[in-house]
């Protein structure tokens, strides 16, 4: 493996606190920009058919709108990605009462989460490894939490996100990674996702309410809009009548992975742009994925030198299910002393003939 890894400074925090960049190199020409402000990956440059690379991730030039506009732009973010239904859950007999900062609800860790904090950074070797301590009591959750991130990218033109965390008292934990993909590549087709043939390697999801808090049950994926199993178009059924795409303004849901016997990782997801012919494949050991289709991007924000129109990213969450501390039979994300987190996902690239 020859992954190198540079940095330099991206710009000051309000508190004055530097951010750096740092620049991961692989030995076939990709290259993901990562920055120590909520570990985000600012920028991710992978090859079309024809061997012509391009940034494949929305985001901005400067620092300043990750502070104060984004979306979630290529960010970590914790310590509950997805929803948790009112801001509360009850943990051990106590109640515990987060900030509502959706709606009624409490979503990606509150305001801010780990995707507005400063992260310590360590190059090693090959990887970025980025740590943070969540202390007890921020934004509601219990426990000092001490989460550890690590990037690496290699020859294989893999990124892998590797998680790890430990707590001194028992608390919900779901990490993740939000990049909005354009396979087309920024400042090429300026175009939407629509076109993107994606799969995803799901028999069901999680069904919501208006309010995108699950109802408390997996929905079979088969004669509805969220079949995926097979290639098909983003945009093929995304404005079908269904109640559903209402619900989400078109796809924002958790699809419930199929898990091969015996096997911790497997492939969740597969997308390609027919025109660049750039393939993104996921891998992850997380039970699900939340697939979402760019529904609230407007236009309102601008950064590579273009605008975010609607449905112009997609993201491909790995996770686990939405509000599963109220959901006693969705997969545990209870962490207690003793206990490890740990959990790894995986973004191939790669181009179709």
């Amino acid at each position: 493996m020859q992954t190198r890894i540079t940095q330099a400074p991206f710009g000051r925090l309000p508190n004055d606190d530097t951010v750096t960049q740092f620049t991961l190199s692989n030995a076939n020409g990709l290259m993901a920009k990562v920055i120590d402000f909520g570990g985000i990956i600012t920028e991710l440059h992978t090859p079309d058919r024809h061997g012509r690379l391009a940034d494949v991730v929305l985001g901005f030039d400067q620092l300043g709108p990750y502070v104060t506009d984004s979306p979630y732009f290529g960010a970590l973010i914790g310590r509950y990605g997805n929803r948790i239904a009112k801001g509360k859950f009850l943990l051990d007999g106590q109640e515990f009462h987060l900030p509502t900062n959706n709606g009624k609800h409490h979503l990606h860790g509150g305001a801010p989460g780990f995707d507005k904090v400063k992260w310590d950074a360590i190059v090693d070797a090959d990887s970025l490894q980025l740590a943070y301590r969540s202390r007890d009591g921020e934004q509601g959750y219990p426990g000092n939490l001490d989460a550890t991130v690590i990037y690496t990218l290699t020859d294989d033109n893999e990124l892998i996100v590797r998680f790890h965390a430990v707590t001194d008292r028992a608390t919900p934990v779901n990490l993740t990674q939000h990049s909005y993909f354009n396979l087309g590549g920024l400042g090429e087709t300026g175009s939407d996702i629509l076109g993107h043939v994606l799969s995803i390697d799901a028999d069901r999801f999680v069904a919501i309410d208006a309010e995108s808090i699950p109802l408390g049950l997996l929905a079979p994926v088969a004669d509805t809009p969220f079949d995926f199993r097979t290639p098909c178009l983003i945009g093929a059924r995304i404005g079908q009548p269904d109640q559903q795409l209402r619900h989400g303004l078109g796809y924002d849901h958790c699809f419930a992975l199929n898990r091969p016997a015996g096997r911790a990782m497997s492939r969740a997801a597969r997308v390609v742009e027919p025109e660049s012919g750039r393939v993104l494949e996921l891998f992850t050991e997380e039970p699900g994925v939340q697939f979402y289709s760019g529904n609230f991007l407007d236009g309102c924000l601008q950064g590579k030198g273009q605008r975010y129109q609607h449905r112009s990213g997609f993201c491909l969450e790995p996770q686990h299910f939405p509000d599963s501390p109220n959901q006693p039979h969705f997969p545990n994300t209870i962490l207690r002393p003793g206990q490890v987190y740990q959990t790894e996902s995986r973004f191939r690239f790669s181009v179709a003939s």
